[in-house]
């Protein structure tokens, strides 16, 4: 396998999440489909997202806010420790949940994660072998690369869909 069928199905990911993330307000990003959904709250180290572990199989429905904390934490999490500082380190999602935070706001948060796109983007690059190892993950390196792509795709449904639903609950 080469990396172009890897860097055409990010490209088709990050587009499908651009087209929301360029549409999306504050109301839609915050707003809380239920009482239980999960989102992100203001703490006095900035905003966390909510999470517990082990994390429910059928966990709540999430805020908007909270799908875009998540794409920052296991995209910021996995360039670290495939490509970054954490390279051949153990990875702990107790650990990552309580430092990384939602910037705040819209603006800032498409802006953080067009920078880890960017920065996911310019590491594929440097990928010479797509059968490396990765500590991290139990597959190897192409398959690392390829579950942030589902992922991201994933994420990106789950912003429209909350989206979609705000309007149709304010209609």
């Amino acid at each position: 396998m080469t990396l172009e069928p890897l860097r055409w199905q990010l490209h088709v990911s990050w587009s499908l999440l651009t087209h929301h993330l360029d549409r999306l307000t504050e109301e839609e990003a915050l707003w809380q489909p239920s009482p239980q959904s999960w989102t992100v709250r203001r703490g006095e180290g900035g905003w966390l997202g909510d999470w517990i572990m082990p994390e429910p199989e059928d966990g709540p429905p999430p805020s908007v806010a909270w799908v875009t904390w998540h794409i920052g934490l296991w995209w910021s999490s996995a360039y670290d420790h495939t490509f970054g500082t954490a390279r051949g380190q153990a990875f702990s999602w107790d650990d990552k949940v309580r430092t990384v935070m939602w910037p705040g706001d819209v603006p800032s948060t498409v802006a953080w994660l067009t920078a880890l796109h960017d920065q996911w983007s310019a590491a594929l690059d440097t990928v010479t072998d797509l059968g490396e190892e990765v500590a991290w993950f139990p597959h190897p390196l192409g398959h690392v690369i390829g579950w942030a792509n589902v992922e991201l795709m994933k994420n990106a449904a789950e912003v429209g869909q909350g989206r979609f639903h705000y309007r149709a609950a304010h209609a």
